[in-house]
């Protein structure tokens, strides 16, 4: 459910219409609406309510400060896989001590930092980083909690590009090493090893794969306790999907009948990083169009977003619905178009021979579900301008990320000291 509705024929974002938005701050601009946000956040909360659960939101899916407070001020954690993403959660209200950092190259620096900020655990994913982050916290004289990350070799049945569970992906150790990894990590110094950590993929649409995955990860536990590791913690990861084409998809309360059957019995504290199931559906991006062309095989709809705004399109082939922001009549007329960006890529289209109502210069449409991997991971390609960012709260709204002007893309570069000429 999100909270983008027709109201009076105008396509609104909780009560504010998109299109004053959009006389304000011009197109293209991302959208998000804080009823959704809270929504979904206290749906996940509501699933676990019984358990010793910590909701840790993956900051990678929409790093945006005003999203990340609007969680923090309901409970969340962070879930972070860099020193940015760390630095963006402390300053969006996010507790140290409610703070994991994964991801499988962490530099020193970013050891460093965390360390310095008393996370709550760092997640290890490889022998070499066992030992530098022992170096590290040894040189500092500080002990820290970590999570060790295992690999079940578990197919989650999601795009090849965002599954992280198999034995061929990079993330994590064997979880047949996990034995060896754990006794290495204990002997270390400056090392306090109490979570088993696990992430098989993004936008899980079937729970089997977490069934299989958790009996793995349950029989892990139980084997390194036998072994004499003291284990207080189990990080579950992310990766319940959503609906992009008004699929029916599990739900929490689903979910988390499968955690309680698979480690429920463990007596661990649960940790969870959901991403795009908090912010997916919070988000839209709004374009205009600025052409309608007719090819010598299709229409196309050209309009002011492209790719380096919404990248996932082009990146992952992925379904994004559209709609105008002017409802069209109940018996309109459909018809098979393609929605193009201006970009110079092919690859620059958000849909294909797309079933729209008919479509002129000018109007706005309104790309939906574009909360989660959208503007977070935006660029400057075709030195285009960043996409503002617009946070809704019933019917009020802000800009929480301007646009950026021309002046401020230039004085991101600068000239080469022999290419300066004097005046």
């Amino acid at each position: 459910m999100n909270h983008f509705q027709y109201i009076d024929g105008e396509l609104h974002a909780e009560d504010v219409p998109l299109a004053e938005i959009a006389r304000s701050v011009g197109t293209p601009f991302y959208c998000y609406s804080t009823a959704t946000l809270e929504r979904h956040y206290k749906v996940f909360a509501q699933a676990f309510a019984d358990h010793d659960a910590l909701i840790c939101y993956a900051v990678k899916a929409n790093a945006n400060l005003a999203v990340i407070r609007t969680l923090a001020d309901l409970g969340a954690g962070a879930d972070v896989v860099s020193e940015g993403e760390l630095r963006k959660a402390l300053a969006g209200g996010v507790p140290p001590e409610r703070i994991v950092f994964s991801g499988v190259g962490k530099t020193r620096a970013e050891m460093e930092f965390a360390l310095d900020q008393r996370i709550m655990q760092i997640n290890v994913e490889s022998i070499p980083e066992l030992e530098t982050l022992s170096a590290v916290a040894s040189q500092r004289g500080m002990t820290v909690s970590i999570g060790i990350r295992i690999n079940p070799d578990v197919d989650a049945r999601t795009h090849e590009k965002i599954s992280t569970g198999k034995a061929e992906n990079k993330f994590g150790i064997a979880i047949s090493a996990a034995r060896d990894v754990f006794a290495r990590a204990a002997a270390l110094p400056g090392l306090r090893p109490i979570s088993v950590a696990i992430h098989i993929g993004s936008q899980l649409t079937d729970l089997e794969p977490f069934r299989a995955a958790f009996t793995k990860l349950a029989a892990t536990v139980r084997d390194l306790r036998d072994h004499g590791h003291r284990i207080d913690r189990v990080d579950l990861g992310g990766g319940l999907g959503i609906p992009y084409r008004e699929e029916t998809l599990p739900l929490p309360i689903e979910y988390s009948k499968v955690v309680a059957d698979t480690v429920g019995d463990l007596g661990c504290r649960l940790v969870f990083e959901p991403g795009r199931m908090l912010v997916g559906n919070a988000g839209i991006l709004v374009s205009r169009v600025i052409y309608v062309k007719d090819g010598e095989a299709k229409r196309f709809l050209i309009i002011d977003a492209a790719m380096n705004d919404l990248l996932r399109p082009a990146m992952y082939d992925a379904w994004h619905d559209i709609k105008p922001l002017r409802a069209p009549p109940p018996d309109a007329a459909v018809a098979p178009v393609d929605v193009v960006g201006p970009a110079c890529e092919t690859s620059d289209t958000f849909a294909r021979q797309r079933d729209l109502t008919p479509v002129r210069e000018g109007d706005l449409l309104a790309i939906l579900t574009a909360g989660a991997y959208g503007a977070v991971m935006a660029s400057n390609y075709n030195v285009r301008l960043l996409t503002p960012e617009i946070l809704v709260r019933g019917s009020d709204w802000s800009v929480v990320r301007r646009r950026p002007d021309y002046e401020d893309l230039l004085r991101q570069d600068s000239l080469a000291k022999w290419q300066v000429r004097s005046r």
